[in-house]
């Protein structure tokens, strides 16, 4: 995990501690991130309403949250599209205990699966690839955080983290509506 994502992290957990939510910023990235790799459409805003109902207890967005909200879509779409994979799950920073960072990445992955299903409740017609890293993450998402704080549980988190990673951009890759309208036309000279 990088500097600016934990403080990142840090400032969109004050921001929502703010605006009353009940949501950590790992959550909210998660479900945010979840929709997007589904395939929901990015430039309509009907996912403010699913967000809303599913992350502040059907209660309209302030226009502040709304604005931060386009903001981290828009960051999370272009982390998604980045050719070098830059996508980044928002995690508490490697300062905090091992145990709180690896209860964010569980909460990070129940949003997601959350967003995720909203929006793509029928994994029939994809990749078998897919389907397995839909059930990888289904699994993960109810990991223990009571582990050990040593190298060996340090190195597993790392590993967990980092396929929930991939599979989040493969999700996209595979799902995600963007990247035909990304993608050139081409246009017949006559």
């Amino acid at each position: 995990m990088t500097e600016s994502t934990a403080r990142a992290y840090d400032a969109l957990n004050q921001h929502l501690q703010r605006e009353d939510m009940v949501l950590c910023a790992a959550e909210l990235h998660g479900m945010l991130t979840g929709l997007i790799a589904s395939g929901a459409p990015a430039e309509s805003e009907k996912w403010h309403d699913v967000m809303a109902d599913l992350a502040n207890e059907g209660n309209a967005f302030s226009v502040g949250m709304k604005s931060l909200l386009r903001d981290l879509s828009a960051e999370i779409i272009s982390e998604l599209e980045d050719p070098e994979l830059g996508f980044q799950l928002l995690l508490p920073g490697d300062e905090e205990a091992l145990n709180e960072r690896l209860k964010a990445l569980t909460q990070w992955v129940q949003s997601f699966l959350a967003g995720f299903g909203v929006n793509q409740q029928n994994l029939a017609k994809a990749s078998a690839d897919l389907q397995e890293a839909i059930n990888d993450m289904a699994e993960i998402a109810l990991l223990s955080d009571d582990v050990e704080a040593d190298e060996e549980g340090e190195r597993a988190f790392y590993e967990v983290s980092e396929y929930v990673r991939i599979s989040s951009i493969m999700c996209f890759n595979e799902l995600g509506q963007l990247k035909s309208a990304a993608a050139p036309h081409n246009k017949t000279i006559h």
